[in-house]
């Protein structure tokens, strides 16, 4: 969509969504004014201006090589969407021709290349979800960890919310994806090919002037020095959980806090904001049963918002755990996708109130202070939940679902030659 506009201020679709959800809550806006505020957020055709996920996977194809060069940041709205469109029609029937297939396109190399670019411009922690998915059908062997040993020492070049203060409208007009790329030409495989039939380097030469350096930054002087999502791991997530960074605060990289347990979305929602809720600013929020089977599809729900009572002190942000998703215009020290879930027995299904849990992104580290013999005497009273639906798609789609680690898609798609992935991948 292109920027939006309300009281003279630039305000992105999404991300500002989460800030006016905020500021009712604390008495600053009025539900008319947040209403008002959403129709001028969204005053165009197009998905979200901000770096949500929408235009993450943009910003993933053009940089893995399927799209023509420059076409993730253009505008809905503009007229050069429709000449792409027709440029790209044109290149398809070529492609035909030339037996220039999605695999041939779709190498390690390609995968490595987009784990990058996604960290320079913050991309969405769902991005790791999709990007996994995709490397599992097409067969290429690619494991949650290459995403934080590939892209967490990337800089931050790309000044755009919910990571930065700009749009998507703004990134266009300074020059688009092909400006991060020319920055990144050190740190990318070259010699990779593209829809084209060429490599990045081939395409993007002669269009790779920046023309607002306060929007794309060198990649000598960056927004942040390091800025790609990690994955922690621990006791409380076996498998690895992942966080952004870029969009989370510094202060609470490191940080160890009492726990306050929502068993369910119901509960979270039931909770939050009674004034008797047991939780200060210290605490970590930890969300249960949303991951892929726990609650099937895995919503955009693990940006807890923070409790009223801790929103009108003036604290903005709290660490915050689930094994859901969030929607990449989202923000805040969110660790999402643990896994294994809960609804599998996770051990995150075995926190409890008052359990002290450790984070330590420098160290990778995410840690629940509860001996081994004691999470196991849990375990032999825990439940596994009742499926959401024994019968149907939803059915299959929970018996064949796997982990997010595993890009949570289903076992069976898994494996350019169809081959299986057995249920325990979770």
């Amino acid at each position: 969509m292109l920027n939006g506009r309300y009281k003279g201020q630039t305000i992105g679709s999404g991300t500002h969504v989460w800030k006016f959800d905020e500021d009712m809550k604390t008495g600053k806006m009025t539900a008319e004014d947040c209403e008002f505020a959403e129709s001028c957020m969204s005053r165009s055709i197009g998905h979200c201006m901000t770096m949500g996920t929408a235009s993450t996977m943009a910003c993933m194809v053009e940089s893995l090589g399927l799209t023509l060069s420059g076409a993730s940041a253009i505008p809905a709205a503009d007229s050069r969407k429709k000449q792409m469109a027709q440029l790209s029609g044109r290149r398809i029937v070529e492609m035909v021709k030339e037996d220039l297939t999605i695999a041939k396109i779709l190498t390690r190399e390609a995968f490595e290349n987009a784990i990058k670019v996604n960290a320079a411009v913050g991309g969405s922690s769902n991005f790791i979800i999709h990007l996994t998915a995709i490397a599992g059908r097409i067969g290429v062997n690619l494991k949650l960890e290459d995403f934080d040993t590939l892209g967490s020492k990337i800089p931050l070049l790309l000044n755009l919310m919910p990571s930065g203060k700009y749009l998507m409208e703004d990134f266009y007009y300074a020059g688009g994806l092909p400006v991060i790329l020319n920055e990144l030409k050190e740190h990318l495989h070259k010699n990779i090919v593209t829809v084209t039939g060429k490599n990045h380097h081939d395409n993007i030469t002669g269009n790779t002037d920046c023309y607002n350096e306060d929007v794309i930054a060198k990649y000598d002087s960056p927004i942040k020095s390091e800025a790609g999502c990690v994955v922690v791991k621990g006791n409380l997530a076996l498998n690895g959980a992942v966080m952004k960074p870029s969009a989370a605060t510094p202060a609470l990289m490191k940080h160890k806090g009492r726990a306050v347990v929502f068993e369910s979305i119901e509960d979270y929602n039931k909770r939050v904001d009674d004034p008797d809720l047991d939780i200060d600013e210290t605490c970590v929020m930890v969300l249960k049963y949303v991951g892929p089977v726990g609650y099937p599809g895995m919503p955009e729900v693990g940006n807890m918002a923070l409790p009223k009572k801790i929103l009108q002190k003036g604290i903005k942000d709290m660490v915050r755990i689930s094994d859901g998703r969030m929607s990449g215009t989202a923000y805040g020290t969110a660790v999402l996708h643990v896994s294994p879930e809960s609804a599998i027995g996770g051990n995150l299904a075995l926190v409890q109130n008052g359990d002290m849990i450790e984070l330590d992104v420098e160290l990778r580290k995410l840690h629940l202070d509860v001996a081994d013999e004691e999470l196991e005497k849990r375990r032999k009273n825990w439940t596994p939940p009742k499926p959401a639906t024994d019968r149907g798609y939803v059915s299959m789609y929970i018996k064949h679902v796997m982990g997010s680690d595993k890009g949570a898609d289903l076992d069976f798609l898994q494996g350019s030659s169809g081959s299986l992935v057995t249920r325990d991948s979770h």
